[in-house]
């Protein structure tokens, strides 16, 4: 009877703390369901602009999927986000280890080391804006400096993506940095007793504890990371616009032209005519000229 009693007394328990938590757990899954349940919806809307609404059916995502400009923005993406993501991993989990072992580093010296992430992306876009300028800016007086030629940077369509990335490495790396210091500190000092008695150099140290005991703490900063990058907007939008030509254009920068200036909601495009040649006139800008010209190189 006694174990009857007890397993109803714990049943009771968990229905208890069943219903008291059921208003937040519903409460949280309603808001995020409902956003992406109602964007899915508007998929297979038209909406034009005189406010009236119609069912389009799979016709908006067939147009998306056979636009130029949206695998493009795709790719660059893609392309900002991996080299942004690994950048600010590998460089992150690099700066928490010198902080971590330079224990003599004054507070203000670590705080300086950690500031970028804080500053406005507007500040931090509009400072690289000076310091990358090909005429006046410190980059190409540095390149100068060393015997090197100087570059467009920003200008340059075969640099502008890792120059966004640099850039936006710049400001977030002490961000992953704080993450990885945390999670540092919280280690075990008795494992690396361990490893130091058993004779085991810095770096199989760090390869065989230091990387496996962090690898939770690594994910976490990643996947907070890729929450902002896959929305990446703010440091292309005051650097470049996208440029040059259309090199830099974000999927968060093909809603740009028609859904916020035009307020075209379909495919946040302008209406068809203007769309038709907006999107002529983009796509020889971003073939090679000899494309353009239909002519084929041998």
């Amino acid at each position: 009877m006694s174990d009857t009693a007890a397993t109803l007394t714990q049943d009771r328990q968990r229905l208890e703390m069943s219903a008291l938590s059921a208003p937040a757990v519903i409460f949280t899954v309603a808001m995020i369901a409902f956003p992406v349940v109602y964007t899915i919806w508007l998929g297979f809307q038209n909406f034009s602009s005189t406010g009236k609404q119609s069912f389009a059916g799979l016709a908006n995502y067939s147009k998306l999927i056979s636009d130029y400009e949206f695998w493009h923005g795709l790719w660059v993406t893609i392309a900002l986000y991996v080299l942004s993501l690994v950048l600010q991993l590998v460089f992150g989990v690099w700066l928490a280890l010198v902080l971590f072992h330079a224990k003599r580093l004054p507070g203000i010296v670590r705080s300086l080391f950690i500031s970028p992430f804080m500053m406005p992306p507007v500040v931090a876009g509009m400072m690289w804006l000076v310091i990358l300028d090909p005429s006046l800016g410190a980059a190409n007086y540095i390149l100068q400096s060393f015997g090197l030629p100087p570059s467009d940077w920003l200008a340059s369509p075969t640099w502008v993506i890792p120059t966004v990335a640099l850039i936006d490495s710049w400001q977030w790396t002490p961000y992953v940095a704080l993450i990885v210091l945390g999670g540092l500190q919280s280690l075990p000092p008795s494992v690396y007793e361990a490893a130091q008695i058993d004779g085991a150099s810095p770096f199989k140290t760090f390869q065989r504890i230091t990387l496996p005991l962090l690898l939770p703490t690594i994910v976490t900063a990643a996947i907070l990371r890729s929450v902002d990058l896959l929305r990446f907007f703010d440091i292309i939008y005051i650097t470049t616009q996208g440029g040059p030509g259309q090199r830099l254009e974000h999927t968060q920068h093909l809603r740009l032209p028609g859904g916020f200036r035009v307020l075209q909601h379909r495919l946040c495009q302008r209406p068809d005519a203007d769309a038709d040649r907006d999107r002529v006139r983009r796509r020889a800008r971003l073939q090679p000229p000899a494309r353009r010209r239909g002519v084929v190189m041998s």
